[in-house]
């Protein structure tokens, strides 16, 4: 294989666009093609000589192209993902990976059908440099064992223009989902890299109560850990000033993640053996504050993985997101949208088919009385 890989866009709205944008930064990257229905999207590229198609499918038959990345709306993420390898293209889809999980666990079986082939999905936020600091510390052992977790992330604001610029948005048929598949699906992504999946999941979710939408624009969900670790998942598009902080209260202490800075209150003595030898009946133990450096939110991010995606075609280097683990941010959307709608706990991994049933009656029009 030569050095350079030519890597072709479908889709080119504003994340396609930023993606071809990155694609062009990269030395071991060439656009060498984009697809998108809409010509207008196509002109720039067309003047700059790059090849263009509106055809999807006539795109991945071109041989124009050895990876495709899939930028489209959420519903079209599987077919054309599975259609990409199968035509013998590398992959990597924009989040989510699909609406449902069952719809997801197609696409990664069909991956798996292509060892060959490089599948990995777009969790760009896993290249923050306090995220990754984070998951070297949690995969450390330094802080002992996590007992409690709560992320409150209400920094996805949106006004009522930005629902109405489509009539595809907040809507379950144009987008599948509201503020869990589309402006916090990353958070989620984050929540299971770092502390992997929990064993039951209970959610509220509010649908419509900051916007005139159908779907969610506000969540509270309770997480339930196999090892007795409990999490809090608070997320909002309705709120302003916003919050992201995530705070980690484990036997060596206490880490806060805000705004991208980490700080870890470092227990002297871990709070399983204090609780026990503790003279002072009310008094916790030592603390040291340690800040850690890894702060600001890397621009480059999404170039990054698409570099990443790119030396992994080329040299085997390991994909910092394989398409299998879109799976299980999916699988945390699905599980808390179902939890609402049975208004009960569930038991992970998911049933698909309780969730698919459920969904299918959200895309069914609602009976008029007369």
């Amino acid at each position: 294989m030569n050095d350079i890989i030519r890597i072709g866009i479908v889709g080119l709205g504003f994340i396609g666009s930023h993606h071809a944008s990155c694609v062009k930064e990269l030395p071991q990257c060439r656009l060498s093609a984009v697809c998108d229905v809409n010509s207008k999207a196509l002109e720039p590229y067309e003047k700059e000589g790059i090849e263009c198609f509106s055809d999807p499918e006539e795109f991945f038959r071109s041989g124009s192209v050895d990876a495709v990345i899939i930028a489209m709306p959420h519903y079209a993420h599987v077919r054309l993902a599975v259609s990409a390898l199968r035509h013998g293209l590398h992959v990597l889809v924009e989040k989510p990976l699909a609406v449902r999980k069952s719809e997801a666990e197609l696409l990664v079986g069909e991956a798996q059908k292509h060892p060959g082939l490089k599948a990995g999905v777009m969790f760009c936020l896993r290249r923050i440099p306090a995220h990754i600091r984070l998951k070297q510390l949690l995969e450390s052992g330094e802080l002992g064992r996590v007992r409690r977790i709560n992320w409150i992330t209400t920094k996805h604001f949106r006004t009522q223009g930005y629902y109405d610029s489509g009539a595809w948005r907040g809507t379950w048929k144009g987008e599948g989902g509201g503020l869990l598949l589309n402006q916090c699906h990353h958070q989620l992504d984050l929540l299971q890299w770092f502390f992997g999946m929990p064993e039951r999941v209970s959610a509220r979710l509010l649908f419509g109560k900051y916007h005139h939408i159908e779907v969610e624009d506000e969540v509270s969900a309770l997480l339930e850990y196999p090892v007795g670790t409990t999490g809090i998942f608070v997320a909002s598009t309705g709120e302003a000033p916003g919050t992201n902080r995530l705070e980690i209260a484990a036997d060596r202490g206490r880490v806060l993640l805000e705004d991208e800075s980490l700080v870890f209150l470092r227990n002297e003595i871990p709070v399983t053996e204090y609780i026990r030898t503790g003279r002072l009946p009310m008094e916790p133990p030592p603390v040291w504050k340690i800040g850690i450096p890894a702060t600001g939110i890397n621009p480059a991010m999404h170039r990054e993985v698409i570099g990443n995606f790119a030396d992994a075609i080329l040299y085997g280097t390991e994909l910092f997101s394989p398409v299998e683990e879109g799976l299980r941010a999916l699988e945390l959307e699905n599980a808390m949208l179902l939890s609402q709608l049975k208004n009960t706990t569930l038991s992970l991994p998911l049933d698909n088919n309780a969730f698919d049933m459920a969904f299918d009656s959200l895309l069914r029009p609602a009976k008029t009385q007369g």
